[in-house]
């Protein structure tokens, strides 16, 4: 569990941390949670957000918090389904705030690969977790490792638009030079949250785009 495919730049950066003691640690009882049961997401997706996006490439980076727990949901971008899977409620929204913020139509696959090809890396706080046991991989190591890479994106690149959706997300976002970066915070996009009024209206979408923009970028098609 610590070489990714095709990312050569994330390997080169993290493999300072892929020879730390509590990354061994992590890796073990990740092979064990595998070889009990199921896991989500499939153990050749864990690392999808590092291969479908590289280091080089990275734009904007959306915070996420753990998989989807539910059979076939997780493909391992944070936010994002499997082809064919029902969009979970976090999603709709997500969708229904593109929808006004940009008039794009809800899109017919929740597979969010497309974002992630563009330089949008989906990256989730942990990246695995037991099937139907949300949380069951947190605090086992995963916090820390996507912490560095927070840090490593703060500190190595300039200009970056980070979407910190949610309390969680916007802690996690600490570590982030602000001075460096873009920083576009709200609520998350869950019913719970967004039905209080702390997710619609965000426009994050068209925002990003203006960032990116200004600063000579390519926009994303969301």
């Amino acid at each position: 569990m610590t070489e990714l495919r095709n990312a050569e730049g994330w390997n080169q950066r993290l493999q300072v941390e892929f020879e730390k003691p509590y990354f061994k640690d992590l890796s073990d009882f990740v092979t064990r949670e595998y070889t009990r049961g199921s896991c989500c997401p499939a153990r050749d997706a864990v690392f999808a957000a590092f291969e479908a996006c590289p280091f080089e490439e990275v734009k904007v980076v959306l915070i996420g918090q753990d998989p989807y727990h539910g059979k076939g949901q997780a493909n391992g971008l944070c936010f994002s389904v499997a082809e064919g899977v029902k969009f979970p409620p976090s999603l709709v929204n997500i969708f229904k705030e593109l929808e006004a913020d940009l008039q794009k139509p809800v899109p017919d696959s929740g597979d969010l690969m497309r974002w992630a090809k563009q330089g949008v890396l989906l990256l989730n706080a942990t990246l695995t977790v037991r099937a139907h046991a949300a949380g069951s991989h947190q605090k086992k190591g995963w916090e820390q490792f996507t912490d560095a890479v927070i840090q490593c994106l703060s500190k190595e690149k300039e200009g970056l638009v980070f979407l910190l959706w949610g309390g969680f997300a916007q802690k996690k976002g600490a570590v982030i030079d602000a001075e460096r970066h873009h920083l576009l915070c709200s609520g998350h996009p869950s019913p719970l949250s967004a039905n209080r009024g702390y997710w619609f209206g965000n426009r994050h979408f068209s925002k990003t785009n203006a960032l990116l923009e200004k600063s000579g970028q390519t926009k994303i098609d969301w």
